[in-house]
């Protein structure tokens, strides 16, 4: 069943520490369209390290972005992330996925660091055609205290939230529908935010690792005032490129380095493996994305084939969906939310 019901709708909420977004997906045809697009920036410090320092403020631009796009928040699909979750690839012996079910909080306390009493638990299994005595299966463990909080800020929004999903996944989503080709081999899907990028490395299309790294486009803003004497304003207008500065492109390359060493990192252990396999390319999405050169700076960095993941690549909008919002500009910012609203619940 459509997520508003007979109008089969699903709406996709992304609570950023730089924006909120909102895709609108409608399911009633024979593929996904967009029927809708919204976002809204928020003011500064209003969510730290994804802490919501200012609730009335996020929930205040939440109910704005819903009147403005003509719905009203019900079932709406939501995400969390950050260090309160944890995705890992674990064995288990073989089982139907029922009995898995049964089971997984017992696996779930080998391997996961918390109290196995104050988290909410999923999982997936990724070879469920194996004919193996074992399967791997993904794990994913999320503190209730942070789906808790999440549920709450929605509410206060009046937004009633349909389901709570983990935001590397629902990029994993959108990313695998707009661009088939790269579920083949092994690659980097790094999403560069306001304050957090995240690495999902992929292998014919299967997690093997997500890991965040410190990093986001914030930091390039800050070093453009520290460093050039630019205003708060002066320095969004050369992120978002608006505006030229001769030597951008070596703050741009260092920002590049620390998102490639955070690469390098997540990506060692293919170095252990004995078929040799390496990553083979990366595809960036995310306001950093958007930095002018950093595509080609990172894909310098790493000697890789660096492109933009485009949210839009197969999956069409509908005539007047994008509103005032610039979706050739945005786009690489609307990943997240348009994987949140590709799922129906």
């Amino acid at each position: 069943m459509g997520l508003f019901g007979r109008n089969k709708q699903s709406a996709g909420l992304d609570i950023g520490s730089g924006f909120v977004k909102v895709v609108v997906v409608d399911h009633s045809g024979d593929q996904p369209e967009v029927s809708a697009v919204a976002m809204r920036p928020l003011v500064a410090d209003a969510i730290v390290e994804g802490e919501v320092m200012d609730p009335g403020l996020v929930a205040d631009t939440i109910r704005e972005l819903f009147r403005e796009i003509g719905l009203k928040g019900k079932n709406v699909i939501a995400a969390v992330g950050g260090h309160d979750v944890i995705i890992k690839k674990i064995e288990m012996d073989r089982m139907n996925e029922s009995d898995a079910r049964e089971v997984i909080r017992w696996e779930a306390e080998q391997h996961v660091p918390f109290d196995i009493k104050s988290v909410e638990l999923d999982f997936q299994i990724l070879d469920p055609l194996g004919e193996g005595l074992q399967m791997q299966v993904l794990l994913v463990a999320a503190k209730r205290e942070l789906v808790d909080h999440k549920v709450s800020l929605l509410l206060d929004a009046g937004v009633s939230p349909g389901a709570i999903e983990v935001d590397a996944f629902a990029l994993h989503n959108a990313f695998s529908y707009n661009h088939p080709e790269a579920m083949k081999g092994i690659v980097a899907l790094v999403n560069i935010g306001h304050e957090t990028t995240n690495v999902n490395i992929l292998e014919d299309g299967n997690p093997l690792l997500t890991r965040d790294i410190p990093f986001g486009s914030r930091r390039v803003r800050q070093d453009l005032q520290r460093e050039k004497g630019l205003t708060a304003e002066q320095a969004e207008d050369v992120v978002q490129g608006r505006e030229q500065l001769d030597d951008l492109a070596t703050l741009v390359a260092s920002a590049a380095d620390e998102v490639g060493v955070g690469i390098e990192r997540a990506s060692a252990f293919l170095m252990t493996r004995q078929d040799g396999g390496g990553l083979g390319s990366i595809y960036l999405s995310g306001g950093g994305a958007r930095i002018p050169g950093m595509a080609d700076a990172l894909g310098n960095r790493m000697n890789l084939n660096t492109v933009l993941a485009n949210p839009f690549e197969q999956v069409p909008v509908q005539p007047g969906a994008s509103g005032s919002v610039n979706l050739e500009e945005a786009a690489p910012m609307l990943l997240l939310p348009l994987g949140l609203a590709l799922r129906v619940v």
